[in-house]
């Protein structure tokens, strides 16, 4: 949601079966998330409190949703609030190539190598996208989140939901890092939020 403008466990490269992420508490229906958005890599003070949380999660079709919250936004009067989509990568539904959103595999490759927990995926990715990766036991879960809508606000708001988010979430401490692509928007803009807490750990949909 920029500003409008012009020691991982072990990884399997043959394994044929798919298995979903590891369920996750931190990552469950009601969780909420908290941070910063940097829109600007040159200035790295320019940035927007953000709220984020989960509405939806079903594990087994690598899919979840929710809502992301921007204060202080300069353009606008009132916090700009958006309604997400998100696409787990689990090799089942979803690998690490995007396939649409005007993003390339060079495209997918540059932004998850900013991930210090994808380096050891990367020679497995570069080929098909990581499709027979086992990332069952894997200790982070990486995703792509796609704006869908404004929900309180019109599109003359100041910001531009036209990119998506490549997003790290940790399993161990629910940290999100993200960065967001949009050909016509300034480059990696970093999100990063921490689990609140306050959320009501809702069900998640299990691989069970």
């Amino acid at each position: 949601m920029p500003e409008s403008s012009s020691a991982p466990s072990q990884l399997s490269g043959s394994n044929h079966e798919h298995t979903s992420p590891p369920p996750c508490t931190l990552l469950s229906v009601g969780q909420a998330f908290s941070g910063t958005q940097n829109f600007s890599i040159l200035r790295k003070d320019e940035a927007w409190r953000v709220n984020v949380r989960i509405q939806g999660c079903d594990l087994n079709h690598g899919y979840l949703c929710g809502t992301m919250e921007a204060l202080d936004v300069p353009m606008a009067d009132s916090p700009v609030v958006t309604f997400w989509e998100g696409e787990i990568v689990d090799t089942k539904n979803h690998t690490f190539f995007t396939g649409k959103w005007e993003a390339k595999p060079e495209d997918d490759i540059r932004h998850w190598t900013k991930f210090p927990s994808f380096s050891p995926l990367l020679s497995k990715v570069e080929v098909d996208g990581g499709r027979y990766l086992d990332l069952s036991n894997y200790p982070c879960i990486f995703m792509r989140w796609k704006e869908q809508y404004f929900v309180n606000v019109g599109t003359d708001c100041g910001l531009t939901i036209a990119g998506f988010y490549y997003v790290c979430f940790s399993c161990s401490d629910g940290s999100i890092n993200g960065f967001y692509y949009d050909p016509n928007s300034s480059p990696f803009q970093k999100l990063e939020l921490k689990s609140t807490n306050e959320g009501r750990l809702g069900f998640i949909f299990s691989s069970l």
